[in-house]
């Protein structure tokens, strides 16, 4: 099996952290030497462990934060919050 690697290449945001100390954090990691992409996943309180994640190109978190900005300008906010949960729950059935 070939060896895994990563590097976060810049933290971004913490999003939530849970009781024992994991976040749930937006960054930029680079996979296997591979450029950084956005990545969105929880890690271990010292960043050596991570769970499930979702990566994004720039091109897709583009689009992911031109659409929030547009809810939050329509909606003021409220359609943001909702739209957040379906993300997250969608996420949550598809990783597990």
């Amino acid at each position: 099996m070939a060896e895994f690697s990563f590097e976060i290449e810049e933290k971004l945001l913490v999003l939530s952290e849970n009781d024992k100390g994991w976040t749930k954090e937006l960054n930029r990691v680079s996979f296997n030497g591979a450029p950084a992409k956005y990545d969105i996943r929880t890690w271990s309180p010292d960043h050596t462990k991570m769970g499930k994640g979702i990566t994004l190109s720039n091109e897709e978190f583009q689009v992911l934060v031109d659409a929030l900005q547009k809810l939050k300008q329509g909606q003021h906010g409220a359609g943001l919050i909702f739209c957040l949960k379906r993300i997250n729950d969608k996420f949550e059935i598809e990783n597990g």
